[in-house]
């Protein structure tokens, strides 16, 4: 398998250590597969329905990494090294649940409580080899044995708004490989307080933590003008793991595949299968009250939709390419906060930036997706001359619109649904009061979304023409008190932290922790000066903190 350019020349292509180690690609697009594998029922989906998470991983994985890069024990024990069972809550991985009549997936088990888990300590293991401790999540793990296997120090630069960056740390942390280190910023005063403490808590030589004034999307033009300029011939490389890392949106197509297999084996489909099934009546449904599954409406090829909560589209990404390779995904339902951009540009073709708002649901505030602009190479079979004429357009302009041929194929495959802060709250007391669930406020905005879109959030049986919908769980609620508590009262969070609070989240927020560098935004400066102010500020960070062995 090789790789290429969202906006390059076809002639040109990398190989996956390129497309891992660099982050950006040279002509500043995103690295994509050159191609997607066909996925059978036969060959693919159904063998795979009887596998566990980790050996899924592994095959899905198998198909983008040449073996001459990694070979097959090598790739399994990378796998099977980030996907640790003990190091998750559940020993699903990822637990499919019914509530009422959607289903959820959660993705939280993991380390740090987040669907992140699943992807960014794969890649710290793959850029170094097996020979430190790898017990780490893919993406990470993926980077780890390649900085070993060139013997090269190597600094991962990230930007979060809560997730990432605590996913990443984590990983690295657990790694204690000297040659891979990272420093993380955060928007000072936008992400929760468990957040915070799962960054400034962890006790390793190879972290550093920054706080910076200004929204969560700040902090990338730093990050990616340092990454362009990575030297082969130098001591150290950079390296990012935000999700315009092709290593993330790879691995987060297990956890489709996965929920797709898990679904359809609780509705008592065959995976892929093709053919229909009736629609059950409410007579007959009130007749088999116990068979919930049942009731599901199957339509047409037997598609699943699936509603998320979308920031940056990384885990959007995941999911179109599973759909693209023949994974049945109907609709995927962007579930957005009042930060709408990728709402906006579904329902109208506006992809226009703008300022961000804080939000309760903050690990999903971003101003531009980088991630759209893979969603528009496939959209687009391809057409990197397009890709590259729109994307210059928006980063010279800070706005690109779709024109309505364009915008009619982009809804064929995308709903979307904007969510207020009052609905976030709204929808997670109606879940807890309904259900005796709680969920976090980013799992509550794909609710609301999904509700908004006409799925049966709070109706007991399928109706019209949806498909089976389940909604994608990012994150635990033990990571949103502020909303949580906002959503249902201090009652509400006391008797979640009495019966749900999870034991290794409780011992993370007593812990001490260390002050981060903080980079200040002086009053009345322009972006673009603090930026360039930024990036010096952060290149000094890492030259202190990871010196380099002459």
């Amino acid at each position: 398998m090789r790789y290429r350019s969202t906006r390059g020349d076809e002639s040109k292509d990398y190989s996956f250590e390129q497309a891992l180690l660099s982050g950006y690609a040279p002509d500043g697009g995103l690295f994509v597969p050159a191609s997607l594998p066909s996925l059978t029922a036969e060959d693919h989906l159904i063998p795979w329905s009887k596998l566990a998470f980790p050996e899924l991983a592994y095959e899905v994985l198998r198909m983008f990494i040449a073996e001459s890069e990694i070979c097959d024990t090598d790739l399994r024990e990378i796998c099977n090294k980030s996907l640790a069972l003990e190091d998750f809550d559940d020993d699903n991985f990822v637990p499919i649940k019914l509530l009422g009549s959607v289903y959820i997936a959660e993705l939280f088990h993991g380390p740090t409580f987040c669907f992140k888990d699943m992807g960014a300590r794969a890649l710290i293991v793959l850029h170094f080899n097996r020979s430190f401790n790898t017990r780490m999540r893919p993406v990470i793990n993926l980077l780890s044995h390649f900085a070993t296997k060139k013997k090269q120090s190597t600094t991962l630069l990230v930007a979060t708004t809560g997730d990432t960056g605590p996913a990443a740390v984590h990983a690295v942390g657990d790694a204690a490989n000297p040659l891979l280190t990272i420093v993380v910023h955060y928007p000072h005063g936008q992400i929760s307080e468990f957040q915070r403490k799962s960054l400034t808590t962890v006790d390793s030589e190879c972290v550093r933590i920054v706080a910076f004034e200004g929204g969560g999307d700040d902090m990338d033009w730093p990050i990616k003008q340092t990454l362009l300029s990575n030297n082969d011939e130098s001591k150290r490389s950079f390296c990012g793991v935000n999700s315009y890392n092709i290593g993330r949106p790879l691995v987060q197509m297990v956890h489709f595949i996965w929920t797709y297999l898990r679904v359809v084996e609780k509705l008592g489909i065959t995976p892929g299968d093709k053919g229909e099934r009736l629609r059950v009546s409410r007579d007959v449904i009130s007749l088999c009250e116990t068979l919930k599954d049942f009731s599901r409406a199957i339509v047409k090829d037997n598609e699943i939709d699936i509603a998320l909560p979308t920031g940056a589209m990384g885990n959007m990404t995941g999911g179109y390419m599973s759909k693209q390779m023949g994974v049945p995904i109907g609709k995927l339902c962007a579930g957005v906060n009042i930060n709408d951009i990728t709402h906006r540009v579904i329902e109208t073709g506006q992809f226009h930036k703008k300022k961000i708002k804080k939000t309760l649901s903050d690990a999903i505030n971003i101003e531009v997706p980088y991630n759209f602009e893979r969603i528009l190479f496939y959209l687009t079979n391809g057409e990197t001359s397009l890709i590259k004429q729109w994307m210059t357009e928006m980063d010279e302009t800070q706005k690109l619109t779709l024109d309505s041929s364009w915008l009619a194929k982009l809804r064929k495959d995308f709903h979307s649904a904007r969510i207020t802060d009052d609905e976030t709250c709204n929808t997670l007391k109606l879940i807890h009061d309904t259900f005796d669930y709680v969920v976090d406020p980013h799992t509550a905005v794909a609710l609301a979304a999904a509700d908004k879109l006409d799925y049966p959030v709070f109706r007991t049986n399928q109706q019209g023409s949806k498909n089976p919908v389940v909604i994608l769980a990012t994150a635990s609620p033990c990571k949103f008190e502020v909303a949580v508590t906002v959503a249902l009262g201090p009652e509400g969070w006391d008797k979640y932290m009495q019966t749900d609070f999870p034991s290794r989240a409780a011992e993370t927020m007593k812990m001490a922790e260390k002050e981060p560098y903080h980079f200040d935004w002086p009053e009345g400066a322009e972006l673009s000066d603090i930026q360039s102010d930024w990036k010096k500020r952060m290149l000094a960070v890492v030259e202190e903190s990871f010196r380099l062995n002459d």
